[in-house]
């Protein structure tokens, strides 16, 4: 049994591993929010657990167990979040931090029931892959509607950013996981991007935005 801090750091490690970068304890602490003193004890109490390994050279890294364990948490959470959404009626704004605390009920089978009870889903309502039993994971998504040029048409896959104010903005604008975006123009100026969501009129957006899209 871990505390909930312990495993709010092996999922905030196991998701900046995500990123293929080394892992630091700045990082750790901006990601987390926590002042950098209280990052380096908790990575001294996970490594004395042989949940994590550290040194300056390669950063902070999970060990085998500490990546089960990390994949565990991140699973009943992405799970939660889809029982929200479909089976409660939350928005997809509203779930993030529900599932946040109920990703650290701890029972054996309860994932798993949850997962047969939803029908087995592969992505979260932010598409983000939802770990299987055995560790599996499906694919996942890297490439931003940043990196496409003019022209290309894409369908949206997942969002990097699921606090609520991004995703109010984007259920403004109409766009979802599966909407079809067309890039029309990148502005040299400011790098704010002109799409075309689905048969709409074109649309700008700021370079943040289109960083925090995730594109098929």
């Amino acid at each position: 049994m871990y505390t909930l801090s312990e495993e709010n750091y092996l999922k905030s490690i196991y998701r900046l591993g995500q990123t293929g970068f080394k892992i630091t304890p700045t990082a750790i602490a901006e990601s987390l929010g926590n002042n950098p003193a209280s990052v380096v004890d908790m990575i001294r109490k996970l490594t004395e657990k042989q949940l994590i390994s550290y040194d300056k050279k390669n950063g902070v890294k999970l060990t085998p167990q500490g990546l089960k364990d990390a994949v565990l948490i991140v699973r009943r959470h992405r799970l939660w979040e889809v029982f929200l959404l479909e089976k409660l009626g939350y928005h997809w704004d509203e779930i993030h931090d529900i599932a946040e605390e109920l990703e650290h009920i701890n029972n054996a089978t309860l994932a798993d029931r949850l997962d047969k009870f939803l029908g087995f889903p592969e992505y979260d309502p932010h598409g983000d892959p939802i770990p299987k039993a055995n560790g599996k994971v499906p694919k996942s998504y890297s490439v931003t509607l940043t990196d496409l040029k003019a022209g290309d048409t894409c369908r949206v896959a997942a969002v990097r950013d699921t606090n609520s104010p991004f995703l109010q903005y984007l259920q403004k604008l109409e766009i979802g996981i599966g909407t079809q975006i067309q890039l029309i123009e990148k502005i040299p100026f400011d790098n704010s991007l002109v799409i075309r969501i689905g048969d709409k009129e074109n649309t700008t957006v700021s370079q943040k935005f289109g960083e925090n899209i995730l594109v098929d």
